[in-house]
């Protein structure tokens, strides 16, 4: 058994055990090289209080057995790096998350995108969710096209999630989210892509439609890897309120990346809080946060 793996103390409760500021910055500077998210002093705490939970499972008694873990033994960052990565990575998402990109989606991007390929017979419209989280931005957009393609039956459709979480995809795989997460799901949309339990229990869940769920698959991405192992004929993809957690020259880096897969014509949905000031691509914007390739 390794040295570090000592009797484990219920850290919640001692208030003197405090990730070592060399520790975070350690931290930090790794997650920054491996994934491109910023954790600047301000977000110590915040990270302290996610890898408590986490130094419990392992059974060490404290924050400096965690750094012993991570940067003073052999072979123990390697292994423990997807399971740090799981811990401080932000999972913020909702379903329908800024509404307006999905109203533009169904009355402006997809009906051009059909128009541009009306030689095509029922043509396959490929959809990124470029930081899925736990996978509501990815079945929202499932939901919207599987309206339109009831409405019209003129096209197909794909769903991609990707996120470097191995946690969040596992969940967007199940589908099963807390029931007052789906509150923002319109009722007509909601009736239809969305199952409750016969006997909810003190938390009721509800499952997303297994019709819906084969259209929607969860891959992991590095989005600081140098290259996407992805088709690069996408319609459309969604990068929101990803960006602002990456520097500069990461940001560039990784929306060129992405518009590389993009077919010509194709569009790039960022957050509204962020831009594309500050990169080389070539794009034109044809609504808030939402940018085409030309």
């Amino acid at each position: 058994m390794p040295p570090f793996a000592r009797t484990a103390v219920r850290l919640d409760d001692d208030d003197d055990d405090h990730l070592s500021v060399h520790d975070f910055q350690r931290i930090a500077s790794l997650i920054g090289k491996e994934v491109g998210i910023k954790l600047p002093p301000t977000k110590r705490l915040m990270v302290e209080g996610r890898l408590r939970k986490r130094i419990r499972v392992l059974g060490l008694s404290s924050f400096d057995r965690y750094g012993d873990l991570l940067f003073r033994s052999d072979g123990g960052l390697e292994a423990e790096l997807p399971f740090l990565i799981n811990a401080v990575t932000t999972n913020k998402t909702d379903f329908f998350r800024e509404p307006e990109h999905f109203e533009c989606m169904e009355k402006v991007l997809v009906p051009k995108l059909l128009e541009a390929r009306r030689s095509e017979r029922k043509p396959l419209l490929k959809v990124w969710s470029a930081a899925s989280s736990t996978g509501a931005e990815a079945y929202s957009i499932a939901m919207l096209l599987a309206d339109m393609v009831a409405q019209q039956r003129d096209f197909r459709f794909a769903v991609l999630g990707t996120d470097i979480s191995s946690d969040v995809l596992d969940q967007g795989r199940r589908a099963v989210y807390p029931a007052d997460q789906v509150v923002p799901v319109p009722p007509a949309m909601h009736s239809r892509y969305i199952m409750h339990a016969r006997r909810p229990g003190l938390r009721p869940e509800v499952r997303i439609v297994p019709e819906l769920r084969r259209l929607v698959r969860f891959e992991r991405l590095n989005l600081m890897d140098a290259a996407y192992p992805f088709d690069k004929d996408v319609d459309i993809i969604f990068l929101r309120n990803v960006l602002i957690y990456f520097e500069k020259q990461d940001q560039a880096a990784v929306v060129t990346r992405l518009v590389n897969h993009l077919r010509p014509g194709g569009y790039l949905l960022l957050g509204h809080s962020e831009s594309m000031i500050g990169t080389s691509v070539t794009m034109r914007q044809v609504a808030p946060a939402v940018f085409q390739r030309v």
